[in-house]
């Protein structure tokens, strides 16, 4: 295989929804390109791109595919990404690492929410973006709607390269206003028939032509006072001010192809050939140091590792992007995330499974290699002297969890080790040994995002495994203030045990006063304070504790232990076991004995006092809600509030953004367990939504009633 420069490269990004038709058109571009020699199909399960065994028994993409064709002289690295929203991980991950993004739309359907939420993301990495409009063939297809809604959407840099003479199942020709030619084709696609523009259709396609011509102008000056003066550019005059106007984005032209059969893929083949950006075009990408690293292949050797996969008869492999240099097989690399050294033994080139070895790659290309020890997803290889590091991949938080344990005990650690391993393919699956809840967490984009690796880990990895609801994190505190004593006293032969203290407890807020004077019926508690310690808690709020004591009813030395046995009992709350912040407590009072007294009974002591103030402070349960944020189409706004305000959801306020409607609200989390099947379910699939955490609130009384209620009986259980 050829070599190619840095300035033969280009990365593009396959975007779109689920079911736009991108692993099709991944198909129709590698047989255009000669790569493959018969086209596969998802209902076939015989795809370049979905190989893995989940995605052809679930028949939608999973994972991102690899591949890359020769064409034009040039090398075009693509990355086919999965459409569902769960996936979207490997679409962020892609468009970090390539420098184009090919948007497919399914023209029957439009515009669809995640065809938004993957045009966000172009935003925010200022990458260059191309439509696709698929499926011109379908019944519903209706090509003027789309655009205008488009143009609605994405705002007048919408710019169509082609249009379609008809379209619905008698799709069959178009006419491309960059070319000025009519292209048409067959029943089964192909090769199309290249005539010139009919007369009927001469004064639009000229009308188009003259915008085209415009927006290409406005993006260099030397061409805008050519067009000035001539009322025209050339050919490759227009290319070279549409490259420009991807790279500002101040262009986002569109193609009509019918990936399924084959229709128009060639011509689009030949604008990404032709036009696009080459790597050398775009911003260079920045380190952790904030330093531009320009792809030069005579610079220092430092490679991405964006991802990683393991693959049936070959085991993991790690795929990566040259950032600067040149890469040869068998040369040694530092991990400077690791602080470990690898060997690059072997390097390919990719196309789906196929693995094709190379001698070399240049700065700016994708490729592959396999058995590294101990490189992971995110990890930046290095040759010796050379310092880059790169971090610039950014995943959304999780918004659905589980909770996840083998069916049998046993299996638990070969359980943590597995889910290690797919959390370093997809970075967006996140586990969490809770401490606090005594389960394993495991979150994700969604449902289909967690039932995909729970097929996983049984079909693959033979482990049957069993999903739970997962236990809520709720925060225990005190709204008044309140007062106990303890005495711990055992005798049991020897020396025995004895510490006795009396506190006052009550709800800590930042910056309030030192303790003065307490009233509890018609008795006064005076406060001393001789020493005041915060402690800030690891799940929140803070623990303040106050030695008032006087007169030295307790030493000293056991303060420790009573600070000890109250944070035993902030760890567990004595309402549901909860983690208990934002209290005060004053220890004011105590005895001790001289022979009896020691380090385990002051504790002891003070973590029963604390409990039993804490039951007479008007103990309240506080639960975590979040700021949710749901786009939906306007047709069912109705439907998508009636089922949040069902959640015990406030609704903070409601705007349109972008042709759908965006509702934003406060819920909380123990309401949102099911919500992304349930707004699916509402909305047909057209919908989605973030999640972040806000605070935590009182929960109402009947909800307090009902935990308290579970907590007694698991404890009575126990």
């Amino acid at each position: 295989m050829k070599v190619y420069k840095t300035s033969e490269i280009k990365n593009i990004a396959l975007l779109g929804s689920k079911g736009s038709g991108k692993t099709t058109l991944a198909e129709a571009m590698l047989y255009e390109c000669g790569v493959i020699k018969r086209r596969g199909t998802v209902e076939g399960g015989n795809t370049v791109s979905d190989y893995f065994p989940v995605e052809k028994e679930y028949g939608y993409s999973v994972f991102s595919t690899i591949f890359y064709a020769e064409f034009l002289g040039k090398k075009l690295n693509v990355i086919d990404c999965p459409g569902a929203d769960d996936f979207v991980g490997n679409a962020i991950t892609a468009l970090n690492v390539t420098d184009t993004g090919v948007i497919l739309i399914d023209a029957q359907y439009g515009v669809e929410v995640g065809t938004q939420n993957i045009f966000r993301t172009t935003v925010s990495l200022h990458k260059p973006v191309i439509f696709a409009l698929n499926q011109l063939d379908g019944e519903k297809a209706d090509y003027e709607n789309v655009i205008e809604q488009m143009t609605e959407i994405f705002g007048p840099k919408v710019t169509p390269i082609q249009y379609p003479i008809n379209v619905g199942a008698g799709f069959n020709a178009m006419i491309d206003v960059l070319l000025m030619k009519k292209y048409s084709w067959g029943p089964d696609g192909g090769v199309p028939t290249i005539e010139e523009i009919p007369a009927e259709e001469h004064d639009r396609a000229q009308e188009l032509h003259q915008k085209l011509v415009e927006a290409a102008a406005e993006n260099d000056e030397t061409l805008m006072e050519k067009f000035f003066d001539q009322g025209h550019l050339t050919e490759d005059e227009m290319r070279e001010g549409i490259r420009k106007g991807l790279v500002d984005r101040s262009i986002f032209p569109v193609f009509c192809v019918s990936a399924l059969k084959d229709m128009g893929v060639r011509r689009m083949m030949e604008f990404l050939g032709n036009v696009v950006p080459f790597v050398e075009d775009m911003p260079a990408p920045v380190d952790t140091e904030g330093e531009e690293v320009k792809p030069a292949s005579d610079g220092p050797l430092s490679l991405f590792m964006f991802k990683t996969t393991i693959e049936p008869h070959i085991g993991e492999v790690s795929y990566f992007k040259v950032m600067s240099g040149t890469l040869t097989p068998g040369v040694d690399l530092n991990n400077v995330d690791r602080g470990s050294k690898e060997r690059v033994a072997q390097i390919f080139c990719v196309c789906g499974q196929i693995k094709t070895p190379v001698d070399k790659l240049c700065a700016g290309d994708i490729g592959a290699t396999v058995k590294l020890k101990d490189a992971r997803t995110g990890n930046t290889l290095d040759e010796k002297g050379c310092e880059y590091r790169f971090d610039f991949i950014k995943y959304p938080a999780p918004k659905y969890q589980r909770a996840v344990r083998p069916v049998t005990e046993a299996d638990a650690e070969k359980l943590s080790e597995i889910l290690t391993r797919m959390h370093e393919e997809d970075p967006t699956w996140v586990v969490e040994q809770s401490k606090e809840l005594k389960q394993t967490i495991l979150s994700g984009q969604g449902e289909f995002h967690l039932r995909t690796l729970k097929w996983r880990v049984e079909n693959n990895d033979k482990l049957p495994i069993v999903f739970d609801e997962p236990r809520i994190p709720y925060r225990e505190t005190i709204t008044k203030a309140a007062r106990a004593d303890y005495r711990h006293k055992k005798q049991s032969g020897g020396a025995g045990q004895f510490g006795e203290v009396h506190i006052v407890i009550e709800p800590y807020t930042e910056g309030m006063p030192a303790p003065d004077t307490y009233k509890f019926g018609n008795q006064e508690f005076k406060m001393n304070v001789r020493d005041t310690q915060e402690i800030p808690l690891e799940w929140g709020g803070k623990l303040v504790v106050c030695n008032c004591i006087v007169g030295g009813a307790i030493d000293a030395r056991f303060i420790p232990a009573i600070v000890k046995g109250l944070m035993d009992r902030m760890e567990q709350g004595p309402l549901t076991g909860s983690y208990a912040r934002d209290v005060r407590v004053c220890i004011y009072d105590g005895k001790m004995h001289p022979v009896d007294s020691n380090e385990i009974s002051f504790r002891l002591a003070g973590r029963n006092a604390f409990s039993e103030a804490f039951r007479n402070a008007n103990p309240k349960i506080l639960e975590p809600v979040y700021d949710v944020d749901v786009f939906v189409p306007a047709d069912v706004m109705g439907d998508v509030m009636s089922d949040l305000q069902g959640r015990r959801a406030i609704i903070m306020g409601m705007s349109s953004e972008n042709g759908f409607e965006k509702i934003s609200a406060r819920v909380p989390l123990k309401e949102m367990s099911s919500y992304s099947t349930a707004l699916s379910s509402i909305t047909g699939g057209r919908s989605s939504f973030s999640m972040k955490f806000s605070s935590y609130e009182l929960v109402p009384t009947d909800v307090q009633e009902k935990l308290l209620k579970a907590y007694a009986d698991s404890q009575t259980e126990e």
